[in-house]
């Protein structure tokens, strides 16, 4: 937004008249982004719906809360992959639930415009880059924590108010 001013002299006066002038920004929208396959026992990505612990959508309730990530199926032990051109932006830790520890991993990313994390995987090394399709790491034994959930990734984008699914 610029501010324009325009001094106008008048008798015994002066005014300014503002003129405001709207300039179009140029915002950088991720449009046509989509996430590559992410595991390997998924090859198209297929969503965590319903089970016994709830449902895997972006913003599903979590008791008082929202989830705020999508949940891609994913085997545990499965490799997990570089959705696209990643760069690693280190570790991340899940939980703070002592109980939760062997699922307590993952990793922080970004490429494509996007900042985003993935929960739940045991990352093979925390920075550099690494080109779609490499493995980025494993998928942690969720059934061990939560038996009988559909095992999965939990996306969530780094602005925890973005809603993941439209790069699926």
């Amino acid at each position: 937004l610029h501010l324009l001013t325009r001094f106008v002299i008048k008798p015994k006066a002066v005014s300014i008249k503002v003129y405001i002038c709207v300039c179009p920004a140029v915002l950088w929208v991720c449009d046509g982004v989509k996430f590559g396959q992410l595991c390997s026992s998924n090859p198209s990505n297929s969503r965590r719906t319903s089970d016994r612990w709830g449902q895997g959508q972006y913003g599903a309730g979590r008791g008082t809360r929202l989830h705020q990530g999508l949940d891609i199926k994913c085997r545990d032990g499965a490799a997990v992959y570089a959705p696209f051109d990643v760069t690693l932006n280190g570790r991340l830790t899940v939980y703070t639930d002592p109980n939760k520890a062997a699922i307590n991993e993952g990793i922080n990313l970004s490429g494509e415009g996007l900042c985003f994390k993935l929960f739940y995987v045991r990352p093979d090394r925390t920075s550099g880059t690494v080109k779609k399709g490499q493995r980025i790491g494993t998928m942690l034994p969720m059934q061990s924590v939560y038996p009988g959930i559909t095992s999965h990734v939990h996306v969530q984008m780094c602005d925890r108010m973005i809603d993941p699914t439209q790069y699926f």
